[in-house]
């Protein structure tokens, strides 16, 4: 794995990141480009060649920036890292959840006999995660974030921020997933027809419950930390 995109939903983690890798490229520099209104940035990160882009929220739009890093920049893998609603209640806000699959929750064509999450006419609607690359996250965590709890499992996504119980049972008792969030698994999806390694990184920011409003700004910031120090400690490792 020579080239690693990394894909963020917002401003405020990438940003975080791009720092890191201004400091690291310091003696060839950062490349900008643009491409379909997002910048992409080349440089960088922990010695490891990346290119870094945030997506914006949404799974179309994490979907073009995935496809770009593939069909553009030729990367050899993608992470999408950011923040998700924990859906089992064993997972703590702040903890790191790791894919070991991924799914669109709000894929539902249930009307014509598929199951909810099933994208028809695909040979695959789960998509799976790179081992290698989740064995590197989840070692990178014990070294850079050794005080949070690491998970691996399912992670969902979909056009909706998760805010209500009802809701929440709803995802976690029909897809048996760790988190949701609402870019992940169109990343995971754009992977799969482009035959590139992933893995979906998600720090838990709320509960994705009735408090989920509350939650969200309040541990933003402490998922954004966590997050970073992860993906910049993965890097050295791959």
């Amino acid at each position: 794995m020579e080239k690693i995109g990394i894909i963020g939903a917002t401003d405020n983690g990438i940003d975080a990141l791009k720092l890191i890798m201004k400091s690291d490229s310091s003696d060839v520099g950062v490349i900008v480009e643009k491409h379909a209104g997002m910048e992409f940035f080349s440089g960088k990160l922990s010695g490891k060649n990346v290119v870094l882009v945030c997506s914006g929220i949404g799974k179309v739009n994490a979907a073009i920036a995935a496809e770009i890093l593939a069909g553009i920049f030729k990367v050899d893998a993608i992470i999408n890292t950011g923040m998700a609603g924990g859906l089992d209640n064993r997972i703590n806000i702040g903890d790191i959840v790791l894919s070991t699959d991924a799914l669109e929750h709000d894929m539902d064509y249930t009307a014509l006999g598929f199951r909810r999450g099933i994208v028809p006419d695909q040979d695959e609607s789960v998509y799976d995660a790179d081992d290698e690359l989740r064995n590197a996250a989840k070692a990178a965590c014990k070294n850079a974030c050794p005080y949070i709890g690491v998970h691996e499992g399912r992670i969902v996504s979909g056009d909706i921020f998760v805010s209500c119980h009802k809701r929440k049972e709803d995802l976690a008792n029909t897809f048996n997933a760790l988190c949701t969030e609402m870019e992940g698994a169109a990343v995971a999806h754009t992977a799969y027809v482009n035959n590139i390694p992933f893995l979906v990184i998600k720090s838990i920011s709320d509960k994705a419950d009735d408090s989920a409003d509350m939650d969200y700004p309040t541990f933003q910031q402490m998922a954004i930390e966590n997050s970073v120090k992860l993906v910049a400690e993965m890097m050295s490792m791959l």
